[in-house]
């Protein structure tokens, strides 16, 4: 049995992934931030619940020792908590405002791998899936042809670029463990009020198929919504 970690678990993305990994047979943690509604999460899901605040030591440290005690080991890691961020002017953007997307966005994901890398290691095919976003490509983001190109959002896509390159280093670091990060695309969740153009559905695909790679499958990639190898 394949057990699975998925933060931001509660809706969206995260809850979509969390379905489609259910569905095919992985014990699934449903980690989310407020208790009530991670709880109705998972019992639409046929989940287990933890909570779980990234932005917290304690709590992620709190986290990490129920799923040792309770599932006594973890298989697939997806870090898929973030927050949109600031959506000011680039001029605009304050050093606090930075401080605060990247709290989450990048700080929070090294945070939880961190506590639980022990209990990936002794996993036999471990697994983590980072969600960036095309908005944190250098390349996408600087080619006028490209839809990127249009979105500033200088704290928001900084924290994308920097989590695809904390994923790059873990991958370097860490052999043994499948990391990749994922660009879900431009997708109708309560991060972007439900602007974006691709279904739950259709983001979610990517990091599902992330999620399944095994012990033989890619690692330090950054993979678009396709699920092609891009930066």
């Amino acid at each position: 049995m394949t057990t699975t970690l998925i933060t931001g678990a509660n809706k969206g993305l995260g809850f979509e992934t969390a379905r489609r990994l259910v569905e095919a047979g992985h014990t699934v943690y449903a980690g989310a931030r407020g208790v009530r509604l991670g709880e109705e999460a998972a019992a639409r899901l046929g989940a287990r619940f933890v909570q779980i605040d990234i932005t917290d030591d304690d709590s992620v440290e709190a986290a990490a020792e129920f799923v040792r005690k309770d599932a006594g080991g973890l298989d697939v890691l997806v870090n898929n908590a973030g927050i949109a961020g600031v959506f000011k002017p680039p001029g605009e953007v304050t050093g606090a405002d930075m401080r605060r997307t990247y709290e989450t966005n990048v700080f929070g994901a090294v945070r939880v791998t961190r506590a639980f890398l022990p209990l990936l290691e002794a996993s036999p095919a471990p697994v983590v899936v980072s969600v960036a976003s095309g908005l944190g490509s250098i390349a996408a983001t600087t080619d006028p042809s490209r839809v990127e190109y249009t979105v500033a959002a200088l704290d928001y896509n900084s924290s994308k670029t920097a989590l695809v390159m904390v994923n790059s280093q873990y991958a370097k670091a860490y052999p043994g463990i499948r990391f990749n990060a994922v660009d879900p695309g431009y997708t109708a969740t309560d991060l972007n009020h439900h602007t974006g153009t691709n279904t739950v559905e259709e983001g979610a695909d990517v990091i599902v198929r992330m999620a399944l790679v095994g012990a033989d499958g890619p690692t330090g990639q950054f993979f678009d919504a396709e699920g092609v190898a891009a930066w």
